[in-house]
């Protein structure tokens, strides 16, 4: 009996491309979510990710493989006709077709209009990640069309179902009747049929973990964490870990070992227990999620309990054995100094109230000058460059901002020379907003002020102040995109607007504003009330959302980079310079558009990892 057909959006038709989306892939997919290619099917990005419907996409859209647990409910199989052809495609289904027969495994197949074909292999019980990745790998060992990478990324593994539109038009037909597809799904392969499989490519499933050891890793490759010199926050590789489930077997022989390795060094960086569990059911870090996957749901988290309380005694018992030396480090838990040095150069501001109402005018007046700022990216990424600057003068407290390039590349999600060369335009500017006080010397920054022009002076001062902090680009919207940024900044002042109303504010077109509210809606950031108007979701955590994304590991890669600048800027002016650094002129040998100096470490993962919202 195939299932109620929505009432609106899906055709009536028996076999129709809707109806085959509606029966089919909500039983496939590893979790309800589906991710839409708007690049006519060349990529599926995760900032368009939204809830799997019975009602089919207008594009091509691909189900995620595996769930917030790690597990998936199907193995996925594509054949690609671009590796070795059309010919070579059937030839490997054929073959597909007779082994699956061997091991009593019932399939669902489809093909593409470009001669690719999909194999479907419905679980009565869940899989994890690692499991499905070594059947997957080993089956690519037999048959060369077999594209192994959709099982091969936790975070981003996805793939059409039957019915999707294709890339080049038309849709995945089913290679069989959908009673017959829908039987399948509904009554998947028990558990002896996944043995059957598993122990007959035990030879290969065992060569491919033997070739992994044999190859260079690239996610873990820093040490596993110090536990008595605890930083506060974990290591990358550990959360990389945390997060995908991959790591290096020559470093752990097991998923036991691992899991264990991320347990303790989420401890000694000062996590709760709570915290590590609510990233676990969240979805955030679905890679130790499937290390948990062979215990029955009921046994996960007292499993997770026991290795915690494992990591503990670990932990003790290694400061026990430090024999008094003096390994003192701030605690874990402790709050960063987001305490600026004072800006050298002026005098310290002596009323601080004053400098915040004067940058809360300033604002006034960047919203005003904001309209000069088309909708291309370029005038998007100045309208966040000119952000970053507010937030850095409220941060200091005063309308003197001397963070360095890489500070702001940090806050807004841009290279540092692409900040340089706005930064150059927006002083150059007739009545510009910033002025260039002061040029960078030896391991300053250059200095600029912000500048309130005297044609917007009136109206800057007339107008309300807004409610709440000025912000850069926050780490999420580096995956959202620049639109989403300034639409959830337009919700966040106001109650509840319209669709015209939010054009009206942010400056965008219709077009794009759209798609922002459709991608922010994806994510729970906002919801759409019954008189249609757009409000933000309170609940929904812009922190917690970039890290189940992974946007953070790209801002620490960044704050990486950056460091390692400041490391080779320093030692170059230990060996040419032999007077003060701050003597030191951009008209020197030094290549000052490659290294300006990078501004003080604290600025960095300030701006990065301590913004709420």
């Amino acid at each position: 009996m195939l299932p109620a057909r929505p009432k609106l959006g899906v055709s009536w038709q028996p076999d129709d491309p809707a109806t085959v989306w509606a029966a089919l892939a909500p039983l496939l997919a590893g979790q309800p979510r589906v991710r839409l290619s708007r690049d006519a099917g060349k990529t599926y990005p995760q900032k368009h990710e939204r809830n799997l419907t019975e009602s089919l996409p207008s594009l091509p859209a691909a189900v995620r493989i595996f769930g917030k647990d790690g597990t998936c409910a199907a193995i996925f199989l594509d054949f690609d006709s671009s590796v070795a052809g059309t010919d070579r495609v059937h030839a490997d289904v054929r073959a597909v077709h007779a082994w699956l027969h061997s091991v009593g495994a019932r399939w669902i197949e489809d093909f593409s209009p470009n001669g690719g074909r999909h194999v479907y292999v419905p679980l009565a019980q869940r899989v994890t990640f690692s499991e499905a990745r070594d059947l997957v790998e080993a089956l690519g060992t037999r048959y060369r069309s077999l594209d192994k990478t959709p099982h091969q990324n936790l975070l981003h593994g996805c793939m059409r179902t039957p019915g999707s539109p294709h890339k080049r038009g038309g849709h995945q037909e089913l290679a069989m009747s959908l009673s017959m597809a829908y039987d399948i799904a509904r009554r998947p392969n028990n558990n002896s049929v996944w043995a059957a499989m598993t122990k007959d490519l035990a030879f290969e499933i065992k060569a491919v973990r033997a070739l992994r050891q044999e190859e260079s890793f690239s996610l873990a490759t820093a040490e596993a964490p110090v536990v008595d010199e605890p930083r506060g926050r974990m290591s990358r590789p550990m959360q990389v870990l945390a997060q995908t489930g991959l790591y290096d077997t020559n470093r752990y022989t097991s998923d036991s070992e691992a899991r264990q390795a991320v347990v303790l060094a989420a401890a000694a960086a000062g996590l709760q227990l709570v915290d590590v569990e609510r990233r676990m059911l969240q979805g955030t870090w679905p890679g130790l999620a499937s290390f948990y996957a062979r215990y029955s749901a009921k046994n996960r988290l007292p499993s997770l309990r026991r290795d915690w309380q494992n990591a503990l005694k670990y932990l003790s018992k290694n400061k026990a054995a430090s024999n008094g030396k003096n390994n003192v480090r701030r605690s874990p838990t402790s709050k960063p100094n987001t305490h600026p040095p004072a800006v050298q150069g002026i005098n310290p501001i002596s009323n601080p109230d004053a400098e915040h109402r004067f940058i809360r005018t300033w604002r006034n007046a960047l919203r005003i000058r904001e309209v000069n700022y088309q909708e291309s990216r370029t005038g998007m990424a100045r309208r966040m460059v000119l952000r970053s600057l507010g937030e850095a003068a409220h941060m200091t407290a005063s309308r003197f901002v001397e963070f360095g390039v890489r500070s702001i590349a940090v806050a807004t999600g841009l290279d540092h020379t692409t900040v340089a060369m706005h930064l150059r335009e927006l002083r150059a500017e007739e009545n510009p907003l910033v002025t260039l006080v002061e040029e960078g010397r030896g391991t300053k920054g250059d200095l600029y002020m912000l500048t309130i022009p005297e044609e917007l002076k009136t109206a800057a001062e007339d107008a309300s102040w807004h409610k709440g902090r000025i912000h850069a680009l926050r780490p999420v919207f580096r995956e959202l995109g620049l639109p989403a940024a300034f639409v959830y900044e337009a919700l966040e002042h106001s109650p509840a607007m319209l669709t015209s109303e939010i054009v009206r504010v942010t400056r965008l077109s219709r077009s794009a504003v759209n798609e922002a509210l459709e991608v922010l809606a994806a994510w729970n950031l906002i919801t759409r009330s019954a008189d249609r108007s757009w409000s933000t979701v309170a609940a929904t955590s812009l922190k917690q959302l970039a890290e189940q994304l992974g946007v953070l590991e790209a801002v620490a890669a960044q704050i990486q980079r950056y460091r390692n600048d400041r490391i080779i800027w320093r030692e170059w002016l230990a060996k040419n310079v032999n007077t003060v650094v701050e003597l030191l002129s951009p008209d020197d040998d030094y290549p000052w558009e490659m290294f300006e100096g990078p501004p003080d470490e604290w600025s960095l993962s300030d701006i990065a990892f301590n913004r709420t919202g």
